[in-house]
C-alpha cells in the first residue's frame, strides 16, 4: 500500500512496573489503507481495547510508532501537545452506543464537532446535511435522538464520525446490539463511507454476523497482530 490511513509499526504497551509489570501489548504491526474498512478480533483480555485507546490518543503506548495519513503521530512519543485536537480532527469514533446528545437535534449532534473545530455553524450544518442525506437519514434532520429507531440513531453515529472528514474511524462493537438485518446494513454504510470519504476503519468485533464481510482481519493475540484474509462476502 502506497498510502496509508492507519500504520502501526512495533507498537507496545506496558502497564506497572518490575516484576508487576504487564505487558498488554507485546508488537503490533497493521496497516489499513484509505478506502478499506478490517475487522480486529480477539479474545478478551487479547488487547484489543488497548490497542484502540493508543490508536485514539486515549492512552500512550510504551514504544512503537503510529500513522494517522500521512503524519506521523507517535515516535517513542507523541509528536503533538495537542491530543484533544487530534483526536477531533483527525479520528472518528463510532460505539456500540451511539451516545448522541439527546438534548440536540440530528443536525446539530452532527454538525457539533466541525463547529468545536472552528467552522461557521452554516459550513458545518452543510456538511451534516450532506452526510445525513448519503446516510438515509436527511428525514430525521430536525428529530431529537429519543425518536429514532436504533439503526438510525448508529446511521447519525456514522455521519458524526465523518464530520470532521477523519483520514481514520475507529469502531468498536457497533453491530454488537443490533439484528442480523441492521448489522449487515451498518457494514454496508461504513464500506461505503470508506470508498466514498477514502477513510481508513478499524472495526473491533465479536459479532459473528459480520466477520465474514471482512477481506482482511487481523486478530490478536497475547498482544500481538496476526494478519489473514477474510472471507469478503458481498454485503
Amino acid at each position: 500500500m502506497s498510502e496509508s490511513g492507519i500504520r502501526i509499526e512495533g507498537l507496545q504497551k506496558r502497564y506497572g512496573e518490575g516484576e508487576a509489570a504487564v505487558d498488554a501489548l507485546k508488537d503490533v504491526n497493521l496497516t489499513v489503507a484509505p478506502g478499506e474498512v478490517v475487522g480486529l478480533v480477539g479474545p478478551s483480555g487479547s488487547g484489543k481495547s488497548t490497542l484502540l485507546k493508543c490508536l485514539g490518543a486515549v492512552i500512550e503506548p510504551t514504544a512503537g510508532r503510529m500513522w494517522l495519513g500521512d503524519e506521523l503521530i507517535y515516535d517513542g512519543a507523541w509528536k503533538t501537545s495537542d491530543l484533544r485536537a487530534l483526536r477531533r480532527d483527525r479520528i472518528g469514533f463510532v460505539f456500540q452506543a451511539p451516545y448522541l446528545i439527546p438534548f440536540l437535534d440530528v443536525t446539530d449532534n452532527v454538525a457539533l464537532l466541525p463547529m468545536l473545530a472552528g467552522q461557521p455553524n452554516a459550513v458545518a450544518r452543510q456538511r451534516a446535511a450532506e452526510l445525513l442525506a448519503a446516510l438515509g437519514v436527511a428525514h430525521r434532520a430536525a428529530a431529537r435522538p429519543s425518536l429514532l429507531s436504533g439503526g438510525e440513531q448508529q446511521r447519525v453515529a456514522i455521519a458524526r464520525a465523518l464530520a470532521n472528514r477523519p483520514p481514520v474511524i475507529l469502531a468498536d462493537e457497533p453491530t454488537a446490539p443490533l439484528d442480523s438485518e441492521r448489522a449487515l446494513g451498518v457494514m454496508r454504510i461504513l464500506e461505503d463511507m470508506a470508498r466514498q470519504y477514502r477513510t481508513a476503519i478499524i472495526v473491533v468485533t465479536h459479532d459473528e454476523k459480520i466477520i465474514p464481510t471482512f477481506k482482511r482481519i487481523y486478530h490478536i493475540r497475547d498482544g500481538r497482530t496476526v494478519e489473514e484474509a477474510g472471507e469478503g462476502r458481498a454485503l
